[in-house]
């Protein structure tokens, strides 16, 4: 089956922070969108959020058209999809909500239409189990805040067609986003999964008093993090070999890996490690409110990202590299 990736009209199921973004981002991108969502106060929170970051998607540059009047909020998922050309699901990471869900939301949409979930790690042959047409269902899993970044890792399931997978690498280019097809189902897929070592060695880390909260990120955000959000680790790690490059790197490095400096096994969230990480963070709060705070992040990423492509161009690297 072939899909049609010249979309006009984009559902979105599920208009929480995640949601939203994917509305943002599409409504920037001169769309249509169609949303739903259950919750109490869904339709006026929904438009609060994007009142919020709409600023920061004027300064990031729109798309002819664009316009938060695009928006439309309906009260059923059958109202929400019928007419549209790419669905988008957003909902609690709970499976058997999202089996019900897809069964709904694929009895409803037309079959040359394809749907993504933006879950972060269930598998689509699971929640997509029991839905109509499943090789046009799979994974758009994006990352936050969503308007903005440029990551989605796409990941089929067992009956997804390749075609499917194809169209959908296409539509989220379209939106301005990088695609990363995920080559098999693997819970957590790609990002997660490095961010979830991470994480867990954090927690140790605070858990035994080596280092704060805030420490941590500036162990982070004032050198390896610098060099990921352009190179990454292979890139960079290639780099340290010297002009022999990743060979020499492993040879010389690999043996520390034998070395038991981190932990796999994460520690127990108890009510202790809870309030040093909630304290800690209270501190890199300290008279700022999340919303001021989410306003410093969204000018750093797009100074950041603005950055790295003027750079590019000077060095004639490619854009999509």
């Amino acid at each position: 089956m072939s899909f049609n990736t010249d979309i006009k009209t984009f559902a979105a199921l599920g208009t929480g922070v995640i949601g939203s973004g994917w509305i943002a981002r599409a409504l920037a991108n001169g769309l249509d969108v169609i949303a739903w969502d259950p919750a109490p106060n869904a339709e006026a929170n929904l438009v609060e959020r994007i009142r919020k970051c709409w600023p920061a998607l004027v300064a990031n540059g729109r798309q002819p058209g664009a316009s938060p009047e695009r928006l439309r909020f309906v009260s059923t998922v059958e109202e929400c999809v019928k007419d549209a050309d790419f669905i988008q699901e957003s909902a609690p990471e709970t499976l058997s909500l999202k089996i019900k869900l897809h069964a709904q939301i694929s009895a409803a949409a037309r079959p040359d239409v394809l749907i993504a979930s933006s879950t972060s790690g269930l598998l689509p042959s699971e929640f997509y189990a029991q839905a109509t047409h499943p090789e046009r269902c799979l994974v758009g899993h994006p990352f936050n805040p969503v308007y903005l970044l440029p990551l989605v890792e796409v990941v089929g399931g067992e009956k997804t067609s390749l075609q499917a997978k194809e169209a959908a690498i296409r539509i989220y280019k379209k939106l301005g986003m990088k695609p990363l097809h995920v080559r098999k189902e693997v819970p957590g897929f790609i990002a997660d999964r490095l961010l979830e070592a991470q994480w867990r060695e954090s927690l140790h880390l605070i858990n035994e008093g080596v280092a704060t909260t805030g420490e941590i990120d500036d162990a982070i955000r004032y050198g390896a993090g610098i060099r990921w959000s352009f190179m990454g680790s292979f890139l960079i790690y290639t780099l340290a070999g010297g002009d022999a490059g990743m060979r020499h790197f492993m040879s010389q490095f690999g043996p520390a890996l034998k070395l038991p400096w981190t932990k796999l096994v994460a520690p127990e969230l108890t009510d202790a490690l809870i309030d040093k990480v909630v304290e800690g963070t209270e501190v890199q709060l300290g008279t700022h409110s999340i919303a001021e705070l989410e306003r410093y992040r969204d000018d750093c990423l797009m100074a950041v990202q603005a950055a790295v492509r003027a750079t590019k161009i000077k060095h004639g690297i490619a854009l999509d590299e």
